[in-house]
């Protein structure tokens, strides 16, 4: 989804495919690759090896690694037929470095190069590709990873997150040089007018209860009354904690070390984020969260408690993230379905998690149309 930089431990990787030292993989010129990164100064030892990471299925992220065990993640579109403005690595770029200052978690970016970036006569790769620091964290990105937590692990990674998102919503524009990210109009209409269009470009089926959520959202839209950061798609997946599975580490065990996957960060509502973090909080007995229920296990807070927290650590407005959390959905609606289509256009897009289902995104837009009609939408 919308899809991670991934940086994790070998044993929290989920390997897609991967190089042997000096074998391309597509689209990338691994000998090229390992050429520029020499040329930014980076101590790269002898060949390189790349291995798709991350259970994203947009942007694609690859670890690699040299004959001395040092590590990198890179970061490029994905394959085939790409929709205007979308997967853009090099302003996700922007976004990260201008955050290295900040509070805020991210890793270091190195490097952005692009299809006319040549190294010893050939070009690094077809489309832009990011090098970025290797982040040395948990990725909470399969089953498998999350039942291994304690419950206490579980509940302080789960309280982490809203205080991350308070510190995104806090950065000072200006001083960050963010300002021009984007522009300032109503980011709801913004948001209605991007993800219908997407949702038109990208559907696999017809589905009459998207399309009367998206009437009813249009109508409904609030006026904007602030303009931040926001991150566009922050959940459990698009960020690391500190430690190892059995909470090994130095640090704090529920921390989050690293936000990743700005690629859909924008300037707009600051509710909007915690409204599809919520999207993606799937709670015991609910059926729209795919094959990753982790936040449903035993340990983790509520989406009661999350809210509650990002409200306490912010002052918002509780009222006003019901709209947020219903659009929260019905986006998450849309991105799955173009994850879909990308995955049967150009099957190599597809990560190891699998692809979302039409009885997935029909479960969603089903929770989101309950949403509404208790919040009065």
């Amino acid at each position: 989804m919308a899809d991670s930089a991934r940086s994790a431990t070998e044993a929290e990787t989920r390997v897609r495919g991967q190089s042997r030292p000096g074998q391309d993989v597509p689209g990338i010129d691994v000998a090229a690759v390992a050429a520029w990164m020499r040329s930014l100064g980076q101590p790269v030892d002898g060949a390189l090896r790349l291995t798709r990471i991350g259970l994203g299925q947009s942007n694609l992220t690859y670890l690699a690694e040299d004959r001395g065990g040092r590590r990198w993640v890179l970061r490029r579109p994905p394959l085939g037929h790409l929709l205007a403005s979308a997967h853009d690595v090099g302003r996700e770029a922007r976004i990260i470095r201008a955050l290295e200052h900040t509070d805020v978690p991210v890793p270091v970016i190195h490097g952005v190069a692009g299809p006319d970036t040549i190294v010893g006569g050939a070009p690094v790769a077809d489309a832009p590709l990011v090098l970025m620091e290797y982040v040395d964290g948990l990725a909470v990105d399969r089953m498998s990873v999350a039942e291994g937590l304690t419950q206490e692990r579980r509940r302080a990674i789960g309280l982490s997150m809203p205080a991350v998102l308070a510190r995104i919503h806090a950065v000072d524009l200006d001083q960050a040089g963010l300002a021009d990210l984007a522009g300032r109009k109503p980011y709801a209409a913004r948001q209605l007018k991007r993800w219908a269009s997407q949702w038109e470009q990208s559907k696999t089926r017809e589905l009459p209860a998207f399309d009367a959520l998206t009437r009813r959202l249009i109508a409904a839209a609030p006026e904007q009354t602030e303009v931040t950061l926001v991150h566009g798609d922050f959940h459990l997946r698009n960020v690391l904690v500190a430690g190892t599975p059995d909470g090994g580490g130095p640090r704090a065990c529920g921390e989050v070390v690293a936000a990743l996957d700005w690629e859909l960060s924008t300037l707009g509502e600051p509710l909007a984020d915690i409204g599809s973090m919520l999207a993606y909080w799937p709670e015991a007995g609910e059926d729209f969260g795919g094959d990753f229920t982790a936040t449903a296990l035993e340990g983790s807070p509520t989406r009661e408690e999350v809210a509650a927290e990002y409200l306490r650590l912010t002052g918002r407005d509780e009222s006003a993230l019901r709209y947020w959390h219903v659009l929260g959905l019905w986006k998450v609606a849309s991105i799955a379905e173009g994850v879909m289509r990308r995955a049967l256009d150009e099957p190599r897009n597809k990560a190891a998690a699998g692809t979302p289902t039409p009885e997935r995104i029909d479960a969603l837009v089903d929770k989101a149309t309950e949403l509404a009609d208790q919040a009065g939408i």
